[in-house]
Order: C-alpha cells, then structure tokens, then sequence
C-alpha cells in the first residue's frame, strides 16, 4: 500500500511516498528557516507564503524520486494539526484536492504523534507498553503509548516547549535561528557546570514542565539580573559555558521526570520524537541513566518535520479506517494526544 504524506504545520513543507507504512520510497522538505532567521523565530505570513511556493515542486519531486504514478497512490495523508491554522490550511486543501483528483482516501494525521511514529520505521516495533517523548520547537509532553495509536498523556509543558526555550536562549546568545543546534554546537567547548541552572518545577504537576524560569536564569547570568551588562559582550568561553550549563539543565530536567514516568507503569521501552531529539548529548544522558530500557530514536532525517512520518502513520490509520476521512475535515492547531 502507497501513502503520499503531505506535512505543512510550521515552516518545513514536506511531501513524501511510504510503502506499508515503513519503507520511503522518498522524503521531500523544503524549509523556510532562512526566511525566519533574521527574526529569531517563525514568522507565520512568511512560513504560508512559502509553503505556497514549495508545495507543488515538493509533491512533484516525491512522486518523481519514488517513481510512483498518482495512479498508484492508495490514500493522501496529511498533517491535520496541531501547528499554524494557516500553514495547516495550505496542506489540507492540497490533500483534498488530490484525494477528489486521483479518487482516493483522505487521512487526517496528528503531526505530534507522528514524530513518536518516525522513530519505529523501518525497525522492530518497540516492547509495550511504552513511554513516549516529544521534544521539539513546539511540543514537550510525555505519553504512556499502549500500542501505535492507543496513547494515554501523562505531562507536558505549562509554558514554552523545549525547542522554543533553546531558540530563545540562542538568541540571547548572538546565535542564529535555529537555535537547537547552535547551541549544541558550542556547548561541546563549554562547561556544562559553570552556571547551575536548574529545570523548573510545577508544584500541582511534578511531572510537567516549565522552561520560563531556566531562560530567566540565562537571561540573568547573560545580562545580569538590573540588565546592567546588557550592552557588554560575552567572551566565547563564557558563551559555550552558559550554553552548555543550559543545555545540561534542560536535558536532565527531561531525564529526571522520564525516570519519574516509568514508575507510573511496567514501561518495556522508550520512544522519542522531534527535532530536539537529534541532540547527542541528550541521547548519551537517556543511555547513561535507562541502561536496561530499550530506547528508540528517529533517524536524523525524520526528527524535524517531513512528510515520511505522516504518511507512515497515515498507512496505519487507513487500515482502521478505509474509507479515510471525510472531506470536510478540518485542520486543528491543537490536537491531543489520547
């Protein structure tokens, strides 16, 4: 079975040809971060704007790189939300357009459980049930995943994701937009214990998570707490510290509250997804303390957004439903997960 993925929810446009929900046959992004790069984040009129211009070419090129006729294609799934309501708009009414043109099924997709779908293909399936991690630009949540589809939440984050937080922090910092990487990337040469930053704490949900007082934190030990060495710059050691400093608290407050949600139930394995979870050192933190628990992390090309992992989930739910959705479904910039 063929399923073209169409991903449209931020500033990535993605279009991809999965066959049997595992095999890509072809996985096309076309992103728009240098649009939002002199901004320091997403810019949501030029994110629209560009999927606009890159959808078709996207479309075609998946087609012709998987060399697969709009014939042989067996359901159109597509990004139904949770993202930008008009960066939704731009791929759903693409994929009901193709599903009346080539007559076939539309799938409506949570773009959120598709990250967690990413890092299952083209592998063994995991051991459930299982706990699931979303770390991305707009998402922080855990999830007791019971079976593909089948999740029950158990915490996410009570302001920004941690994504957003490390954007944030590179902006602080003189880095480029996207901020993830920039910060792993000096934080290598840096003391990760120079500053002892600290992940916040929900008192009614132990569990959640907060990331506004961590980057008060940065911003005071940056700027200093009356903003009077706002205008002073930083050495790049001291840059690197305070990037390592941060990402060490971030990733440990993640570590910490996983170690906390395994205990909530007989959890046989984890299983990441997002584009933080690209992240190495965060992966050899998850080894060093879950030693005994198997963890599943997505290849590097599925952990930012892309059209691969809508289309592998949307195999799935078209075996559930054959029909597809009907074609008055809407997009949904919040979704849960459940």
């Amino acid at each position: 079975m063929l399923i073209l993925g169409i991903e449209s929810t931020c500033d990535e446009t993605g279009a991809a040809v999965v066959e049997n929900g595992e095999r890509i046959l072809s996985n096309i992004v076309a992103s728009s971060a240098d649009l939002h790069r002199q901004y320091g984040g997403v810019f949501p009129e030029l994110a629209c704007r560009r999927h606009i211009d890159a959808l078709e070419p996207v479309l075609q090129e998946a087609l012709a790189k998987a060399q697969v006729a709009p014939s042989q294609i067996d359901g159109i799934a597509v990004a139904q939300g949770p993202g930008l309501v008009g960066a939704l708009l731009i791929g759903m009414n693409a994929a009901k357009g193709l599903s009346i043109a080539w007559n076939c099924p539309l799938i409506g997709v949570n773009h959120v459980e598709a990250h967690l779908y990413a890092a299952l293909m083209g592998k063994d399936k995991p051991q459930f049930p299982a706990l699931g991690i979303v770390l991305s630009g707009g998402h922080t949540l855990l999830v007791k995943m019971v079976d593909i589809g089948v999740y029950e939440p158990i915490a996410t984050t009570v302001d920004d994701a941690i994504g957003e937080a490390f954007d944030k922090v590179a902006t602080l910092l003189g880095l480029s937009y996207p901020g993830g990487p920039e910060i792993e990337r000096i934080a290598k040469g840096g003391d990760p214990n120079r500053f002892p930053f600290k992940g916040g704490f929900v008192k009614k949900s132990p569990l959640d998570f907060s990331f506004s007082g961590l980057k008060t934190s940065v911003l005071y030990a940056v700027k200093g707490q009356n903003g009077a060495g706002k205008d002073a710059p930083l050495d790049e050691q001291t840059k690197a510290d305070t990037a390592a400093s941060f990402q060490e608290a971030a990733f440990r407050d993640v570590v910490e509250k996983g170690k906390k949600a395994i205990k909530l139930f007989s959890c046989r394995s984890i299983v990441f997804g997002g584009g933080v979870c690209s992240n190495q050192r965060l992966k050899e933190l998850f080894a060093e303390e879950f030693p005994e628990i198997p963890l599943f992390w997505p290849e590097k090309e599925l952990t930012l957004d892309n059209g691969a992992m809508i289309g592998g989930l949307g195999y799935h739910k078209l075996l559930r439903k054959p029909e597809g959705d009907p074609l008055d479904l809407e997009v949904l910039t919040r979704i849960p997960l459940a």
